[in-house]
């Protein structure tokens, strides 16, 4: 989404936009992108799976974060959703 409008694109162009807000979002929060532990990814078709993938392991490297990913309709159309969790020791 950009401005609270779906955009049309295929999965991994939806895929890179929802993680790239999410991970604004994080920065803002003074967190970064080493410090999420956990992801929580809902597509809308399984087959969408193997391209939400390939951009996850681009965003998430050799060493991602703990995910739950499930299948299901959501209420907006679009083909993916993506929630983080961050943790920072408070050293």
């Amino acid at each position: 989404m950009i401005d609270g409008e779906v955009v049309e694109g295929s999965i991994m162009e939806q895929s890179q936009l929802a993680l790239a807000n999410c991970l604004d979002i994080v920065n803002e929060a003074g967190y970064t992108v080493e410090d999420v532990v956990h992801v929580t990814v809902i597509l809308t078709d399984s087959r969408y799976f193997q391209s939400f993938n390939k951009v996850f392991k681009d965003v998430f490297g050799a060493h991602p974060p703990a995910r739950i990913c499930s299948v299901c309709n959501l209420v907006v159309d679009c083909k993916v959703e993506v929630g983080l969790v961050c943790f920072k020791d408070p050293i």
